[in-house]
């Protein structure tokens, strides 16, 4: 017996095939749980109109994901922590602290569980973060973690220290 299935079915195949199955197979398992249709001409062209919509969603969606790799790819963000002795974090810096910082930098949202780290981040510097999205689209992310006062003070200029005159430091004792 012929049957378009509408799940995915170990052994069987995913949702849009056809498969010829056993009738009470059919009748008894897969049709009454929703995982398959009877094959007739209705339910197949059916079933193709469905599959043509889903693949336009999923090219949308690709495309979707290309802009946006394009436009994180070789992007700084900064995350703020507190950077203790030797340059290590009191904390980690994870996959949603770089989610977040994407979302109020530079606008784009993305789903924790596409940036990828091999550990959490614990050290003060800048970090190379992998992120993938949807399919064949990858971008690759710098992340800058450290203690925003301690860049504050390296980035302002010292003012190096007014040294009087020596002259003027003899006249002030000899009087």
């Amino acid at each position: 017996m012929k049957v378009i299935l509408t799940e995915e079915v170990a052994g069987l195949g995913e949702p849009g095939k056809i498969v010829d199955v056993a009738p009470g197979y059919a009748r008894n398992y897969l049709v009454p749980r929703k995982l398959a249709v009877y094959a007739s001409k209705a339910s197949t062209r059916e079933m193709e109109h469905h599959r043509q919509r889903l693949e336009r969603k999923r090219q949308k969606l690709v495309a979707a994901a290309r802009g946006i790799s394009e436009r994180i790819n070789g992007q700084t963000v900064t995350i703020d922590a507190k950077v203790g002795q030797g340059g290590k974090l009191f904390g980690a810096v994870t996959t949603s602290d770089i989610a977040d910082a994407l979302k109020a930098q530079l606008d784009v949202e993305i789903d924790r569980r596409k940036i990828h780290l091999s550990e959490p981040i614990h050290t003060a510097g800048l970090h190379s973060v992998d992120v993938h999205l949807m399919g064949d689209s990858h971008a690759t992310l710098q992340v800058q973690v450290g203690n925003p006062e301690d860049a504050a003070t390296a980035a302002a200029p010292k003012e190096a220290p007014v040294e009087a005159p020596v002259e003027a430091l003899a006249e002030e004792t000899a009087e």
